[in-house]
């Protein structure tokens, strides 16, 4: 019980500490210098009822190894730290879960919907996770009925 706790208010630390980074720096994205990866801010946010999220991947658009991969995931969780949805990439359909990926810009898609449910997540203020290759990135968005 205590560790799930501490999770939660690690998570809820993280998302303070980089939403104050990110509103006195005037950033709309967050990177990653290891993997040279670089998640942008969901728009629209806030959003109801889907919303697009933008990222790159091995230093886009200055490729050193364009053939190289790179594994991805991208999850969108709650502030108690539940999965809530993996997005699906747009224009492929394919979850965002273990994916190998090359160098380059790409959008992901959610459709605002709880995993495995058709039901439509809550208002709130959800969290959203991209890992390549291990390296975590986590921004915040909104969604607002």
């Amino acid at each position: 019980m205590k560790q799930r706790w501490a999770a939660r208010l690690f998570v809820l630390a993280l998302l303070a500490l980089s939403a104050s980074t990110a509103a006195a720096q005037g950033q709309q994205s967050s990177r990653d210098i290891r993997t040279g990866s670089e998640l942008k801010q969901n728009y629209p946010n806030p959003f109801n009822p889907e919303t697009r999220i933008t990222f790159s991947v091995g230093g886009f658009p200055t490729c050193i190894d364009p053939n190289r991969q790179y594994r991805v995931t991208l999850k969108i969780f709650n502030l108690l730290t539940q999965l809530v949805a993996v997005p699906v990439l747009q224009g492929g359909g394919q979850p965002l879960e273990n994916v190998f990926l090359t160098c380059g810009e790409y959008t992901a898609y959610w459709d605002g919907k709880v995993r495995g449910t058709n039901r439509e997540a809550a208002s709130g203020i959800y969290a959203y996770r991209l890992e390549v290759n291990g390296s975590p990135i986590t921004r915040k968005m909104t969604i607002r009925k």
